[in-house]
Formats: structure tokens, C-alpha cells, sequence
């Protein structure tokens, strides 16, 4: 059934590009910001579940 529907839709080429692009964005951007974060910021959001705040 889903291969008549994905026949019957011309250029459905640019949405698998579209996925892969936005899918590298936001891979390349969460690493920028997991290099780039400052240490003690790392730190604190690592021990932040080990901490008893009650």
C-alpha cells in the first residue's frame, strides 16, 4: 500500500535530503556545544541527579 502512495508522489528525492541536512545540522551543532561548554558547566549538570536538594 505505502509503495503506490510513495510512487504516485513525483520528486520525493528532496525529502530524504532535506532529513540528512537537518539531521547533520543539529548533530554538528550539539557537538559545537558539547566542545565548547565551558567545564564547570559540564561539572555541575553531571552532578546535578547525584545531589540530594530535600
Amino acid at each position: 500500500m505505502y509503495k503506490y502512495i510513495l510512487q504516485s508522489v513525483e520528486n520525493i528525492n528532496w525529502l530524504a535530503v532535506a532529513s540528512l541536512v537537518i539531521f547533520f545540522v543539529i548533530f554538528i551543532i550539539s557537538a559545537l556545544w558539547a566542545f565548547l561548554s565551558k567545564k564547570e558547566f559540564v561539572d555541575r549538570m553531571a552532578n546535578m541527579p547525584l545531589e540530594d536538594d530535600e
